[in-house]
């Protein structure tokens, strides 16, 4: 999955659970909001605002 500016990514409805989360979830992408990575659209669409990084996406899907 490409995460430029600009790329919309459609969320999951439901987590499922997965060691780590997958790239889709919605605990993701809320975490990635909390940051100000991505911009919300809608309850399930987000917008990248800026570049995402392979280690702040690592950490937003890992499992406490």
């Amino acid at each position: 999955m490409k995460l430029a500016v600009g790329t919309r990514i459609k969320g999951k409805k439901k987590c499922c659970k997965d060691k780590p989360r997958c790239k889709k979830c919605p605990v993701v992408l809320k975490r990635l909001e909390k940051e100000g990575l991505v911009e919300r659209l809608s309850q399930r669409e987000v917008v990248v605002v800026d570049v995402i990084s392979k280690a702040q996406l690592k950490a937003a899907r890992a499992r406490a």
